[in-house]
């Protein structure tokens, strides 16, 4: 009896899986050389990402986006929404060629949607691992059981049969320890970018600020705290004017340059773009004075700012913010909160704007 013939189908399928897996790694290996990036395991995944699904999203942002020769930079990995680790373990930046133009990914591609889509290669690659050992496993142990209700029959099997059965074991215990270390970097990238998929559903993407779930979760640790919250919503004067006049791309960049300013005096609070051009700051462990004084100085900065557009040079003009200012009191809700400090915000701009009230 030819026990050993029971399982050569089934080992030829394992060694033809893991020749397709060596040569997905080999050409992971020359897209990583091809563009000077380190083989790290951020950029091993991005890549990994693009290559099991050439006609993805990911896939076809990176695609466009090399077009021409142009080598891919760690910092495009990160804006196309790959691991916030890559830009930061790659080696210094090589000289690009220079090319003809700057192809810029389809608008259609979004850092979201990049992100949801290598979120969901890598989950369906931990399912198809997972799969695979589950199987091999099974057989494993139906060609053990078989095996032993042999010798315990007291057949003869032969020393050769018993050598080649001994070496099939091994190879199977050897790829299913391989398996298993597949599975556990895929468990622990999935991890990572579920992580990244949770930040980055909390932040708003024109000013990087956090977005109002993120806001609404912070606030309601908030309420739960001891120590002294104050909430100021901050409104751009005017605003609508820039827009109409200079552009909406204007208007993005003239907020993108407010919340900036805001996230730098505010720094160690919570600052928030909480919709259109009004913004939301929450303080902790300030007095209504200091709280005040915080915004004050961020109406100062925004107003000596001076702005210009940058295609033409044309100069955007005197900006500035008005802000209403109210410390949470108890029994105190979340429309309660919010409709004084509306009340404030817009008394100060009834009152001629680039102004901050508060309720001291």
């Amino acid at each position: 009896m030819n026990l050993g013939g029971q399982t050569g189908g089934k080992m030829q399928a394992v060694s033809q899986g893991a020749v397709a897996s060596d040569r997905l790694y080999d050409r992971i290996g020359r897209f990583l050389n091809d563009h000077r990036l380190s083989p790290d395991p951020a950029h091993y995944a991005f890549v990994h990402a693009i290559l099991t699904e050439p006609e993805g999203a990911l896939a076809r942002a990176v695609a466009a986006l090399i077009d021409g020769g142009v080598r891919l930079h760690r910092d495009d990995i990160a804006r196309l929404g790959g691991p916030p680790g890559a830009a930061r373990a790659a080696p210094a930046p090589t000289t690009r060629p220079p090319v003809a133009r700057q192809i810029a990914p389809p608008p259609e591609v979004t850092q979201s949607d990049a992100l949801a889509e290598q979120t969901q290669n890598q989950v369906e690659t931990f399912a198809a691992v997972i799969r695979a050992i589950q199987a091999g496993t099974s057989e494993f142990g139906a060609d053990l059981a078989r095996n032993a209700a042999v010798i315990s029959r007291g057949e003869s099997i032969g020393l050769v049969t018993l050598a080649q059965l001994t070496g099939e074991m091994l190879e199977r215990v050897d790829a299913a320890e391989n398996q298993m270390k597949q599975a556990t970097a895929e468990a622990e990238s999935l991890r990572e970018k579920l992580a990244e998929a949770r930040a980055t559903a909390r932040r708003d993407p024109l000013t990087g600020l956090a977005n109002r779930l993120a806001f609404n979760e912070a606030l309601v640790q908030c309420f739960q705290a001891t120590q002294d919250c104050h909430l100021a919503l901050c409104d751009v004067d005017r605003f609508k004017r820039i827009n109409d006049e200079l552009g909406h791309a204007v208007g993005d960049r003239v907020l993108h340059s407010i919340g900036a300013i805001l996230a730098e005096e505010g720094k160690g609070h919570v600052v928030c773009r909480h919709g259109g051009e009004e913004f939301a700051i929450l303080m902790h462990g300030l007095s209504t004075a200091e709280a005040t004084a915080l915004i004050d100085r961020a109406r100062d900065s925004v107003r000596e700012r001076r702005m210009r557009v940058r295609e033409t040079g044309e100069p955007v003009g005197e900006i500035t913010f008005s802000a209403g200012i109210t410390a949470l009191r108890p029994g105190d809700t979340q429309e309660t909160l919010f409709a004084r400090a509306d009340s404030l915000l817009y008394q100060a701009k009834n009152e001629g704007r680039d102004r901050a009230l508060s309720d001291r």
